[in-house]
C-alpha cells in the first residue's frame, strides 16, 4: 500500500467520523426558534388560548 492510498483512507475515515456526529448547531437553532415562538405567542394570545383550551376541556367532560 502506498503512502497515498493510506492517506486518502485516513481522510476518507475522518470524513465519515464528522458525518456521524449530525447538524448540532442546526438543531439548536431549531429548539432556540420553537422556544421564542411559543413565548412570543402566549404572550400575545395567553389568555385566549387559555379561554379556548378551557372552553374544550369542559364540552368534553361534560
Amino acid at each position: 500500500m502506498t503512502v497515498l492510498s493510506k492517506r486518502r483512507i485516513a481522510a476518507h475515515g475522518r470524513a465519515l467520523a464528522r458525518d456521524e456526529r449530525g447538524d448540532v448547531p442546526g438543531w439548536v437553532m431549531i429548539v432556540v426558534m420553537t422556544a421564542g415562538l411559543v413565548a412570543m405567542l402566549s404572550v400575545v394570545a395567553g389568555d385566549q388560548l387559555q379561554a379556548m383550551l378551557t372552553a374544550a376541556l369542559n364540552s368534553v367532560s361534560g
